[in-house]
């Protein structure tokens, strides 16, 4: 139990250059990039001895898949240079030099998705009054924008039917009560 643990832990780091062209040339050309993406797995699988081969095992970073569909699903490129990395049975792979153009997407990415910070703590009270006054305020943003809308719709529903009542010539009503 002990070595299941240290081999757990031990992380195994390859560098690849992975040839392309030859597996994606044998489908029709509206597939090339999938069977790309295929091939890129079954390398990894084999040459960083996944248990079973299996595909399921292998993970691609989000930026190797977006580098590898950037020109489209009929022109994937011919060879792409990875980083595998194995953790347990699990392979993650992500490219091995990363463009500039990448890392500032990373960099968007955790700025996005970091935890917002939270401002020093005030007593229990003020934030209550707060929380108060910012739901009361949204409320009649709600009502405002919702009072807006209705009176846009109203405003539609009168200009469609003054126009069509132009349009068609108003006949007066002739009854016969009132000739007498």
């Amino acid at each position: 139990m002990a070595k299941d643990k240290i081999q757990s832990e031990k992380k195994e780091e390859r560098e690849y250059v992975i040839p392309l062209r030859k597996e994606w040339r044998k489908v029709a050309n509206y597939r090339r990039t999938g069977r790309a993406v295929k091939e890129i797995k079954k390398f990894i699988a084999r040459h960083m001895k996944v248990p079973d081969r299996d595909l399921n095992k292998v993970k691609l970073d989000i930026y190797l898949n977006q580098e590898i569909w950037f020109r489209g699903k009929r022109k994937p490129p011919a060879k792409i240079k990875v980083k595998a990395v194995k953790e347990g049975d699990l392979v993650k792979v992500r490219l091995a030099e990363t463009p500039d153009y990448i890392k500032f997407l990373k960099a968007k990415h955790e700025k996005r998705h970091a935890p917002a910070e939270k401002p020093k703590t005030k007593p229990k009270t003020e934030e209550k009054k707060e929380e108060q006054t910012e739901g009361e305020k949204k409320e009649e943003k709600e009502k405002a924008t919702s009072a807006a809308v209705q009176k846009e719709t109203q405003a539609k529903a009168e200009a469609k039917m003054l126009k069509q009542a132009s349009k068609t010539k108003e006949v007066p009503i002739h009854r016969k009560a009132l000739k007498k």
